[in-house]
């Protein structure tokens, strides 16, 4: 028999539906938000905020933002592709971050289909909402738009081809100016046609230090070229997520939702791995590991609460054959009352609100970053991750969850590992809100703004010296020099104090 809300649970919940959800249209045309090794869609809330553009600031905000140095700054960001992916929707973040501050902001999309987009089309216009300013990659505008502006922003490593493909003979004078955020750590992205210019820009900003290193040495061993000075900046959560997380009842109500749907009790210890259905993510070896941990509690008669897994990031518009193979596993390990897969989705509040420890399961060197991990430690989630990847400077092993190897070995850890965390309640919600301090310690929305300000300052600060002691500014203006120069002034000052 279904279990009855009572009419105020009701309301909570149609509240926080109306919120959370989005829609199943766009959900089908995002074909490849959970493609990345490095990014991944964002949570509705953040979908939320792209769809309304950011409230707005209150009077002395910007002021007190440590972005507030960029107003009037003129800024040009370069992505490769503007989807609902990691890496795009992480550019659009900045975007308003500096619209925020009173910078100018112009945004151009190096590859656009040709035939209309349904995803493109609002996330331009929310942009051009919140006063950014889009236009096409190509053509003289684009040209004299990287010319005039103070800095540009690369956004990924394929964004490199638009340098020579647009700018052509203009390169030299944009590069002193330019700041690569590079989110990728597949192999294919160390290419020449891509990066040849990456040594003579201002700098490079990465997302883990893990990445960085691998970068470093890979361009240098590959392509025997050098990076240039590389900032390592980690992600943040936004103050929305941060909300609802913080929400004891929305967390309940959803709690309670989700876990009726998938016919998982209250009790029950629920696994969830949220992340596109891939080889890369690791789903088959977790579901491996939960057969064996399953084997373990009975061959030990261990006496806990039924345990469940949900896999979040299926796509059953184009079912592949690696899902195919692992759904089969499922029903070949007859485990189809324990393991539930969920279609992919913005919405992954309600996910998290509702399983008691992520699975992070990411395969060969593993996440640049996964911010789904500072977002299920928000929500005073464990975590159980591989240790590879951005997710070793992110998880304290031990502390806020614990790590397992990648690969086939990592099989027999992680079973053990989900074990342990099944039978251990208290240790659980220990690591859980061990996990949220961390988090309110470093992982916020103010904490990304005050390192990429940092990054921001230290390039403009670095452009300018080497354009006066170059003794020009490829033909900038005086008036743009002075200032260049007020603006290191303003940073001694800073510093002095």
């Amino acid at each position: 028999m279904a279990k009855q809300h009572s009419p105020i649970q009701k309301r909570w919940l149609l509240v926080l539906l109306a919120t959370l959800s989005v829609s199943t249209a766009i959900a089908f045309i995002i074909r490849a938000a959970f493609d990345s090794s490095c990014d991944r869609p964002f949570d509705v809330m953040a979908e939320k905020r792209f769809r309304q553009g950011p409230p707005p600031l209150p009077i002395g905000a910007a002021a007190s933002s440590p972005l507030s140095f960029m107003k009037s700054k003129l800024v040009l960001l370069v992505s490769h592709e503007l989807s609902l992916s990691g890496g795009p929707l992480l550019l659009m973040e900045l975007a308003f971050l500096l619209r925020g501050v009173g910078a100018e902001v112009y945004w151009i999309t190096n590859q656009k289909p040709l035939e209309t987009d349904g995803v493109i089309y609002s996330l331009e216009h929310k942009m051009l909402d919140r006063g950014v300013q889009v236009f096409s990659a190509k053509g003289q505008e684009a040209i004299d738009t990287a010319l005039r502006a103070d800095l540009v922003v690369l956004n990924t490593a394929v964004a490199g081809k638009w340098l020579d493909a647009v700018l052509k003979e203009n390169v030299p004078r944009v590069l002193p100016k330019v700041l690569w955020w590079i989110h990728e750590m597949r192999g294919h992205y160390f290419k020449m046609e891509y990066v040849k210019h990456l040594p003579l820009v201002a700098g490079a900003m990465i997302d883990s230090h893990v990445t960085a290193e691998y970068w470093k040495n890979r361009t240098q061993e590959r392509l025997r070229i050098k990076m240039p000075k590389t900032y390592v900046v980690h992600l943040g959560n936004s103050k929305e997520l941060m909300e609802v997380a913080e929400d004891s009842v929305a967390k309940r109500v959803l709690r309670e939702h989700v876990r009726e749907s998938l016919g998982v009790r209250n009790e029950d210890i629920l696994f969830g791995l949220v992340n596109s259905v891939s080889r890369g993510k690791g789903q088959d070896l977790f579901l491996r590991s939960f057969y064996e941990s399953l084997q373990l509690i009975q061959e030990k008669k261990l006496q806990v609460p039924s345990i469940h897994a949900v896999i979040v990031g299926s796509d059953m518009t184009v079912q592949t054959k690696f899902e195919s193979e692992i759904r089969n596993f499922v029903l070949l390990k007859k485990m189809q009352n324990r393991v539930h897969f969920v279609n992919k989705t913005l919405t992954v509040s309600p996910y998290l609100a509702a399983i008691d420890i992520l699975v992070q399961n990411s395969q060969g060197r593993g996440e640049c970053f996964g911010r789904i991990t500072i977002e299920a430690m928000a929500f005073q989630l464990p975590v159980l991750g591989t240790a590879a990847g951005g997710t070793t400077e992110i998880v304290v092993n031990g502390s806020t969850g614990l790590l397992h190897l990648a690969g086939k070995e990592g099989v027999a850890p992680l079973a053990k590992n989900i074990v342990k965390l099944a039978t251990h309640v208290e240790r659980r919600l220990t690591m859980g809100k061990r996990g949220y301090e961390r988090v309110k310690e470093i992982f916020l929305e103010r904490h990304m703004a005050h390192r990429i300000a940092a990054v921001l300052k230290d390039v403009l600060t670095g452009e300018v010296l080497e354009s006066f002691i170059a003794g020009t500014y490829f033909g900038a203006t005086r008036a743009k020099l002075e200032r260049r120069m007020s603006f290191l002034v303003f940073l001694t000052e800073e510093e002095l104090e």
